[in-house]
C-alpha cells in the first residue's frame, strides 16, 4: 500500500524482505541500538533447542515506546509473533509509525497504539503479552536540555518516562515466565540490574556491545523474565566494526545482509 508523505519525510529501504520505513530526519530516526536489538530477541536458544526467530512462535509481543515502529516490522519478518503491538507517546511518531505499518501492508498482525508508557497496564490489561521489548531513554533526566519537549529529546532522555517506570509496566503486563528484551547504556548496569530485580523482572541473558573490539563497550543487551530464578548468562561480546565503515560479520548477519 503506498502512503502520502509529510514535509520533510522520507522512505528508507531496510533491505529485509522489502520491508520499508518512513522517517522524518527532523525528528528521530532509528538507530542501530533498534537493530541489535531485534537480532538480540530472536536469538537461537541451543540449550532448548529453539531456532532463530522461534522463540516469539504463536507470542503477543508489546513494544514499548516504539517511535517509528521499527522494531514490530523488523521482528514481523523475524519472527513467527502472534500479534505485534508498538506503543508511542508521541502523537507525531506515532501517526508515522502507523503509516509505515499500512506501507507495508503488515495490518492487523503489527499495530501501533498511542499512549504513554506509565498507563501500559490499563491500556492492554495485566499479564496479557508474552514478550516485551524497549528501547528506552538513555539520558537521565532532562537537565541541560534546551528544549526537552522536542521529539529527539524525548527519545533519548527520561522526559517522559524512567526505566523504573518501563520496569513496574513490564512486570504488570507479562505473563509469568514472559519475557522482557531490552538494550540501554553500560553506564547504567548497575541502576538496570537492580531496578529489574526489584520489579521480580531476573536478568538471564546479557550481551555487551563493542564499537570496535580494542574500544570500551557502548551498549548492553538484556533479558529478562519474569518471576525467573536467579541465573544469568553472560554472551560473548558483539563487536561492531572489524575497520573504519566495515561490519563484523555478526552484525551484517543480523541486519540480514
Amino acid at each position: 500500500m503506498e502512503v502520502k508523505l509529510k514535509p520533510g519525510e522520507r522512505i528508507d529501504d531496510l533491505q529485509r524482505d522489502g520491508l520499508r520505513i518512513i522517517q522524518d530526519p527532523e525528528r528521530f530516526c532509528f538507530g542501530m541500538d533498534a537493530v541489535l536489538l531485534s537480532g538480540f530477541a530472536v536469538s537461537a536458544d541451543p540449550v532448548k533447542g529453539i531456532a532463530v526467530g522461534n522463540n516469539m512462535e504463536g507470542k503477543r509481543v508489546l513494544d514499548m515506546g516504539t517511535g517509528t515502529g521499527i522494531l514490530p516490522i523488523l521482528l514481523s519478518s523475524k519472527t513467527k509473533a502472534r500479534e505485534l503491538i508498538g506503543l508511542e507517546i508521541q502523537e507525531d511518531s506515532a501517526e508515522m509509525a502507523a503509516r509505515s505499518i499500512d506501507l507495508n501492508d503488515l495490518a492487523p498482525r503489527v499495530s501501533i497504539v498511542r499512549g504513554d508508557i506509565k498507563d501500559a497496564n490499563s491500556i492492554f490489561g495485566a499479564a496479557s503479552f508474552d514478550v516485551i521489548t524497549c528501547n528506552p531513554p538513555y539520558m537521565i533526566g532532562g537537565h541541560g536540555l534546551q528544549n526537552p519537549d522536542s521529539p529527539k529529546a524525548i527519545a533519548r532522555h527520561e522526559v517522559m518516562c524512567t526505566f523504573e517506570d518501563v520496569a513496574e509496566q513490564a512486570k504488570k503486563l507479562l505473563k509469568p515466565s514472559g519475557k522482557l528484551f531490552l538494550v540501554h547504556r553500560p553506564f547504567r548496569l548497575s541502576e538496570i540490574m537492580v531496578t529489574l530485580t526489584k520489579h521480580r523482572l531476573e536478568p538471564k541473558r546479557m550481551q555487551l556491545v563493542y564499537p570496535y573490539i580494542d574500544k570500551e563497550p557502548n551498549m548492553v543487551l538484556i533479558e529478562a523474565v519474569r518471576g525467573g530464578k536467579p541465573r544469568i548468562a553472560v554472551e560473548r561480546p558483539l563487536i561492531i566494526y572489524k575497520a573504519p565503515g566495515e561490519y563484523t560479520k555478526e552484525v551484517y548477519d543480523i541486519y540480514g545482509y
